[in-house]
């Protein structure tokens, strides 16, 4: 098997909420668009939000999390905070050496903000 190509796919309860959310409150640009869904860039991934095929009524969101790297988390609550968005928990070192932000987006997903900083493992290279 051969994987070509990759992304995560929502299917947020309000479309134009979540649309708005990712867009203008978080800043992500958009990749493309067609009638019935959006796809933004994320890094080295694309987030696509569908417009169809919605989850039924009362079903648990997405039970994971988005995990996405910053070059600094503190700048990047600052600016998420001056867009309007709430902050689920703020920017701290955690004991695995990472420092890391939470935002909740409207269908309850968890966006981990991380900055890895200098000394962390994840920046050595381990290659002899």
């Amino acid at each position: 098997m051969e994987i070509l190509a990759s992304r995560m796919l929502f299917r947020p309860a309000d479309y134009p909420r979540s649309v708005a959310f990712y867009r203008d409150g978080i800043g992500l640009a958009i990749a493309r668009e067609y009638g019935g869904g959006t796809v933004f860039y994320a890094g080295q991934s694309l987030i696509e939000l569908a417009g169809h095929g919605s989850p039924d009524h009362g079903a648990p969101p997405f039970p994971g999390a988005l995990w996405l790297q910053v070059r600094d988390v503190a700048a990047t609550q600052a600016e998420l905070r001056g867009r309007g968005i709430e902050i689920a928990r703020e920017a701290r070192r955690e004991p695995w050496g990472l420092h890391e932000m939470h935002v909740i987006d409207p269908d309850g997903v968890m966006l981990i903000f991380v900055q890895i900083p200098e000394d962390h493992p994840l920046r050595r290279d381990t290659r002899d």
